[in-house]
């Protein structure tokens, strides 16, 4: 099993943009989602953005293929299939939704490198329209965090990924993000843990502002370039640390042998385009199983 879990923010930090600016300029909605935005909470913006360019004659697969024009660093791609070579178990961790997720990894053939997903559900209702669910339902109960949206706390989803570690081995975390959102699971990491923050965005002020506050050491990216060369010198220096950690258990008369990393035994396997209808189950969207179902029958 996978000692290192490498946890990846989406908007800005896998891909360099915001995924729904992406599609509502790209897709020519901006003065209307504009217009909205002061009215309604981001996600239940963006559903009834799906609404008002369907009106507009746009169909799901222009907006698929929107997503797929959306810029990805190949320093990216490279960060994440190499990590996952050296024995990572590799999770997204966005306040995006599934969709936009799902069609952008499976495009650049990553899809079949993450273990999890973990986003705002999305499904295709019985009239084709694309809509947009909040992870929380918070019209039934709060997370009780005053740090992230109401619609998702993505501390408690690093609270359920650490509860998960098996008891007989310690796991390491490396969260890489860059908005507010990813302040509070920030908070949760330990010192043997990293944080990778995008310089001068609001989750690198936040750590500046308040240092003190992380016990995770701290290490910044300004690019692809950067998360590439940062995230694999750190999933490289755990590794040798855990080697080390392990030689020390046995007496100084014994030879510790040296046993190359397992790849990542993901949940995701196979070609990507195979595998929708499981990513799309390993999100907490499985509460919502049926209508993913039909998501995935309907784009797979």
């Amino acid at each position: 099993m996978a000692r290192i879990v490498v946890m990846f923010d989406f908007d800005k930090t896998i891909i360099d943009c915001d995924s729904d600016n992406w599609v509502v300029d790209q897709l020519g909605a901006t003065e209307l989602f504009e217009h909205l935005l002061p009215t309604m909470p981001w996600y239940s913006l963006m559903d009834r953005m799906m609404k008002e360019l369907q009106l507009q004659g746009k169909t799901v697969e222009e907006i698929a293929d929107c997503l797929k024009r959306a810029p990805l660093d190949p320093h990216v791609i490279t960060a994440i299939k190499s990590a996952y070579d050296l024995g990572c178990d590799l999770r997204v961790v966005s306040d995006a939704n599934l969709f936009f997720v799902v069609t952008v990894l499976k495009h650049h053939g990553l899809l079949e490198y993450f273990s999890e997903i973990n986003t705002n559900p999305s499904y295709m209702d019985e009239e084709g329209r694309l809509r947009i669910f909040p992870y929380h339902d918070f019209t039934t109960s709060s997370h009780g965090c005053s740090l992230c949206p109401p619609n998702m706390c993505k501390g408690k989803i690093i609270e359920r990924i650490q509860a998960q570690a098996p008891a007989d081995g310690k796991k390491r975390f490396i969260y890489l993000g860059d908005g507010k959102g990813d302040y509070c699971p920030s908070l949760k990491f330990s010192e043997e843990d990293y944080v990778m923050p995008r310089k001068n965005y609001p989750l690198w002020q936040l750590i500046c502002d308040n240092p003190q506050q992380l016990k995770a050491e701290v290490h910044e990216w300004s690019n692809g370039e950067e998360i590439e060369r940062t995230l694999l010198q750190l999933v490289n220096m755990s590794n040798i640390a855990d080697h080390n950690n392990a030689a020390q258990l046995f007496s100084g008369d014994c030879k510790l042998e040296t046993i190359p990393a397992s790849p990542n035994e993901a949940l995701i396997s196979g070609p990507a385009h195979d595998q929708l209808d499981k990513a799309i189950g390993l999100s907490f969207a499985l509460q919502h199983t049926s209508r993913l179902k039909c998501f995935s029958e309907t784009f797979s």
